[in-house]
């Protein structure tokens, strides 16, 4: 049976993800996830979301989790079980350096106080210095999936799902990392013969070393989310932006400015409707 929705769902978040195959793991961490990867009763992506909020309500509020999380997403592609870790209390910590820029300080001061956050830091930079090469599975965006996450995808890897009864529509794209890697690039070499760097080049660089750091087998999910519940079902299925993305790449590594001015444009307008979604909320 279907898991009913909740009706507690952050509804703004995006998602990158790697899965990584258990060959990928030294032990004796392999053979928890190996375990892990057996069990009928893995949760969900809500629920981790759950378990962020119901942390939140305590006074005063628990913004990074006491222990790392010892759950994970799964995936069986051909036979070979690959594993993404939530690490929430990682993500946590590197979460909160972006609260200064989503928040006006008044708002941020009452959800997190100042004393609650300088605490959480100093518990970062502590258990950074033993975890130095530490680094997240998952990255996170709100209100947008971020332009350089497009160029990972095909559009022929997208999987739309129409809601159905209880169960929200889904919107995903999942590649091979090698193809991934190859996709960066090809993209990379295509911008930097057309224009100078900027906040696209930069982003495509920070998510190409990314990549970098994991198994060459790993794959890539770049999953809309709690967004679906933002988009109305028609933009939805008709939303083909990493299409729109690698037309536009490719007309500049072409030299044609007219055609990627039309596939920037479509994006543009498509995403506009998100923001100013977020500007109303």
């Amino acid at each position: 049976m279907p898991k009913k929705v909740s009706s507690v769902i952050v509804p703004y978040a995006t998602y990158l993800r790697v899965y990584e195959p258990l060959a990928a793991f030294p032990e004796p961490e392999r053979g928890h996830w190996t375990s892990y990867a057996r069990r009928p009763d893995r949760p969900s992506y809500q629920d981790e979301l759950r378990r962020a909020l119901a942390d939140l309500l305590p006074t005063p509020p628990v913004p990074v989790p006491v222990h790392e999380s010892a759950d994970a997403f799964v995936v069986e592609v051909d036979g070979v079980v690959c594993v993404c870790p939530w690490r929430t209390r990682l993500r946590g910590w590197q979460a909160l350096g972006d609260l200064a820029e989503e928040l006006p300080p008044p708002v941020l001061d009452a959800v997190l106080p100042p004393l609650v956050r300088h605490q959480a830091t100093q518990d970062y930079e502590r258990w950074l210095a033993r975890n130095p090469d530490a680094r997240p599975w998952i990255r996170t965006a709100t209100w947008q999936v971020p332009l350089n996450w497009f160029v990972l995808v095909g559009d022929e890897e997208r999987r739309y799902d129409k809601a159905s009864g209880d169960v929200p529509p889904m919107l995903r794209y999942r590649t091979p990392m090698v193809q991934a890697r190859r996709r960066v690039a090809r993209a990379l070499r295509a911008l930097k013969d057309a224009m100078d760097d900027g906040p696209l080049i930069e982003g495509l660089v920070d998510v190409g070393r990314w990549l970098e750091e994991f198994h060459p087998r790993s794959l890539v999910e770049l999953d809309y989310g709690g967004l679906v519940h933002v988009l109305p079902a028609g933009e939805l299925e008709d939303d083909h932006s990493a299409a729109d993305v690698a037309a536009g790449i490719e007309a500049l590594r072409t030299g044609d400015g007219a055609a990627a001015g039309e596939a920037y444009g479509r994006l543009v307008e498509r995403w506009r409707s998100v923001r100013d979604r977020r500007s109303a909320n």
